[in-house]
């Protein structure tokens, strides 16, 4: 097992309403979720930690994961239900959320419900999302990462919902806790905008990077992605052109397959973090940034296999 994934795994219901008539398809998601079958799509022994329900979607969103070939022995079963999140359209045409979660299963995860011991080949925990800022599970998560920052690298995507944690200030301040426990921090330019409107995104992988992070990756969407370390200049990677189906789950096959990259060649950890040059991470950086890309091509959070990823386009890079 080399990689534990720790959030949420919800269900998602897209509702077109028409003139006296409404349309709702429920699918599988949640940030968290999709990274976990990102991965083992990529060839990574992956495990997930995160309350599901009894219910009927809890038991859809079990049976996908064992399909996928995520490892399910970590989660917690609870008669919660699973969260509904609404995704329909605004007055103006954009996309519009509501999230039916308070009380259900993936928030009530708690410190007790923790893995006493992981398997020693889990050499990475990946956490993100709204799980990382309501309780009881942002407490869960956190002891966890203070617990095991010591001997695996944490990795962590904020991927900020606004509509499930409104005050920013309160948001700002978990967040705060768990960035000296991260070995890498993965977050979009959308997100930071929303969460540290007028801050450089220098000031806030540097103040990253003092706190503890090896490796900070600012994704721009369409323009691709760059990445921060300690002391050196940033690496700067292009997009990759693509005809956009839509964008559900780019962020989080981005995070998968940066994992999975670095997994791969040995270097999920913090030494191996360290001893990334400029080329390398170049190339890991187009191996996500093309994982995304294929994800975007075609409809829905469906993170791309080993088998379906091209070469990574040697494109110029662009000014970040």
């Amino acid at each position: 097992m080399s990689v534990l994934v720790c959030g949420e795994a919800i269900v998602d219901l897209f509702v077109d309403i028409g003139e006296g008539t409404m349309q709702a398809q429920p699918v599988l998601g949640g940030s968290p979720y999709n990274v976990a079958i990102g991965l083992a799509r990529l060839g990574v022994s992956t495990a997930f930690f995160g309350g599901l329900s009894s219910d009927l979607f809890g038991a859809a969103i079990r049976s996908r994961l064992v399909a996928e070939g995520v490892d399910i022995a970590h989660c917690v079963e609870t008669e919660q239900l699973t969260t509904i999140s609404i995704v329909g359209t605004n007055a103006q045409g954009l996309p519009a959320y509501a999230f039916h979660g308070e009380g259900k299963a993936d928030r009530s995860v708690d410190v007790a419900d923790l893995p006493k011991e992981l398997d020693h080949h889990i050499r990475a925990i990946a956490m993100g999302s709204f799980t990382l800022a309501v309780e009881p599970v942002a407490s869960a998560h956190l002891a966890l990462a203070q617990r095991e920052a010591g001997s695996r690298l944490i990795s962590i995507d904020p991927n900020l919902r606004p509509t499930v944690t409104p005050d920013l200030a309160d948001w700002r301040r978990r967040f705060a806790a768990f960035v000296p426990r991260a070995g890498i921090i993965k977050a979009s330019d959308e997100d930071l905008a929303i969460a540290f409107p007028g801050t450089a995104h220098r000031d806030l992988t540097e103040s990253w990077l003092a706190a503890g992070a090896e490796l900070c990756i600012i994704t721009h969407g369409a323009k691709g992605a760059v990445a921060w370390r300690r002391g050196r200049e940033p690496v700067v990677q292009a997009g990759r052109p693509v005809e956009v189906v839509d964008t559900v789950g780019a962020g989080d096959s981005f995070h998968a397959a940066l994992l999975a990259w670095l997994d791969q060649r040995g270097l999920l950890s913090r030494e191996g973090l360290s001893e990334l040059g400029d080329a390398q991470l170049s190339e890991v950086l187009a191996f996500a940034v093309t994982a995304s890309a294929v994800t975007c091509s075609r409809r829905g959070a469906e993170p791309p296999r080993s088998s379906e990823m091209p070469r990574p386009s040697a494109a110029p890079d662009i000014a970040s």
